[in-house]
Order: structure tokens, then C-alpha cells, then sequence
């Protein structure tokens, strides 16, 4: 059988704590971020920085806040996806 190092209780909140935390430290994460926020999908916010560092900020945050002020999207995120790979 393996030996089992026992981890202690404090490391492990301590590992939580460090996750809520954000750390931005360029700007096209924290522009991703704020795409994430403004679509209200956070789950994918990963894909929304890797697509800040590839693409204009300027113009992704304007097309967010376009298709965020359109009450009729439900999937803002899909929807945000499709019209940018269609330019």
C-alpha cells in the first residue's frame, strides 16, 4: 500500500482562499473577464481571455455589449461565438 501524506485542514482553506482571488496581469485577461462578466458566462471565461489575446479588445468588448443589450438572446455566449466567426 502507498504511503498517504496527510494534508492539513489550514492548507487546504488555504488553497480555497487563493482560488476567489483573481490575478489579472495583463490586459487581455482582464478584458476576457469583462466579456465573461458582461455575457453572464462565467463558466467559459478561459475561452473569452484566449480570444482577447488573439483579437482586438476594443472590438470584442463593443460586440459583448451589443449582443448583451438585446434582451431576445438567451444564450448570449453562443450567440456572441457565432456572429464573431462569422466577420
Amino acid at each position: 500500500m502507498a504511503d498517504f501524506i496527510p494534508i492539513k485542514k489550514d492548507y487546504l482553506e488555504t488553497l480555497k482562499k487563493r482560488k476567489e482571488q483573481s490575478r489579472v496581469y495583463l490586459q487581455y485577461q482582464l478584458t476576457g473577464l469583462e466579456i465573461a462578466r458582461i455575457l453572464c458566462d462565467e463558466e467559459h471565461k478561459s475561452l473569452y481571455i484566449k480570444l482577447a489575446k488573439n483579437f482586438s479588445n476594443e472590438k470584442l468588448l463593443i460586440l459583448a455589449k451589443t449582443i448583451a443589450e438585446n434582451h431576445q438572446i438567451k444564450n448570449k455566449g453562443a450567440y456572441f461565438m457565432r456572429v464573431l466567426y462569422k466577420k
